[in-house]
């Protein structure tokens, strides 16, 4: 059974103290749809370039703004490592709407299957490998880190799914998107595609975090910045049958967690000033209204009338400026009417 060595220190557990903070005061903010749909098609494009561009995929931001938005018709291997990416994200994001996204083996395979296609063999693609692989040093071109071997890789693959799985009502899942994202790394359980896919999965976990504006951000971003730094972290050093019992986790979480307050603090300067303009401002009453919904899951206008002063023409009004804002949804007609 898979057991990875880790030690909560004081800098780890500052991060993830931290990170909790900065999830609940975005949780707080308030935003109109029309806003968080053009956040999170910001969001999506920076993460589909940031995570291939670790990669080594050449095409700048502008380039991957430009593919993404005309889907050229004949399409370069770099065009269509981006595309790929993009559909990912935009699946992952259907599935969690739909609340079926749940990590599994089949789910990863899927990632993976999505990432590479049209980029590896149809027997490789959404496969796990079959073959021995090195990792290379990409400025010298040395090999410096000799994955598991083939028999071993759906053993490992799994055990660590059980792992996060069977520990996620006692670990922070924070330590957990962490451990998978290393864990995966080491495993190299692809062919090609590894980073990307692992990335992607490990998104998933970060769901759990309870982020809710989760389409605004972007954690691959931060591993773009210093590549090297990011390699060196995540990855190890040397043959996984001679190092596995001495891997410690520790210094990639405290690195993992630090992106990600690096990530929320650059979606928290982006959104200064949306949550306070008069059209998304929401005011006691709104939220006293918002309060009593999510008690007993809906109310009526009879309701809301018991909990506020307020005149029935601007109760009116306050229910359709939550409407707008996408915070609620009018069911039924005439007398019957009544919101969630």
């Amino acid at each position: 059974m898979f057991t990875p060595k880790y030690t909560i220190t004081d800098q780890l557990l500052a991060h993830i103290t931290h990170i909790n903070t900065l999830v609940n005061n975005l949780n707080d903010r308030r935003f109109p749809k029309v806003v968080l749909v053009e956040f999170e098609k910001n969001a999506r494009e920076v993460s589909t370039y940031a995570s291939t561009s670790i990669e080594g995929n050449p095409l700048p931001l502008t380039e991957v703004k430009r593919v993404l938005k005309l889907k050229p018709a004949n399409i370069r291997t770099s065009q269509l490592e981006v595309i790929n990416y993009n559909q990912a994200l935009e699946t992952l994001h259907r599935l969690l709407e739909s609340h079926q996204l749940e990590l599994s083996l089949k789910l990863i395979l899927d990632i993976h299957k999505q990432v590479t296609a049209g980029l590896l063999p149809l027997f490789e693609s959404g496969k796990l490998r079959q073959k021995p692989v090195v990792v290379n040093n990409p400025r010298t071109g040395k090999v410096v880190y000799l994955p598991p071997n083939v028999e071993k890789v759906k053993d490992l693959t799994t055990d660590l799914i059980a792992y996060i799985k069977d520990k996620s009502h006692f670990v922070d899942p924070l330590i957990l998107a962490g451990i998978f994202h290393k864990q995966m790394v080491i495993i190299h359980p692809f062919m090609d595609g590894n980073g990307r896919t692992t990335r992607l999965a490990t998104k998933v976990l970060l769901t759990k975090m309870g982020l809710n504006t989760f389409n605004l951000f972007s954690f691959e971003n931060y591993y773009n910045q210093i590549v090297t730094k990011y390699f060196q972290t995540v990855g190890e050093f040397g043959d996984y049958n001679e190092i596995s019992a001495s891997i410690d986790f520790t210094e990639w979480l405290e690195y993992f967690t630090g992106g990600l307050i690096d990530e929320l603090l650059r979606v928290e300067k982006l959104l200064p000033i949306i949550g306070n303009t008069p059209d998304t401002r929401l005011e006691a009453y709104h939220l006293k209204l918002l309060a009593y919904i999510k008690k007993n899951g809906f109310i009526t206008d009879r309701q809301y009338a018991g909990l506020t002063d307020r005149a029935k023409a601007t109760r009116a009004l306050d229910f359709q400026k939550l409407l707008d804002l996408g915070l609620i949804e009018r069911k039924g007609k005439g007398r019957s009417t009544y919101y969630q």
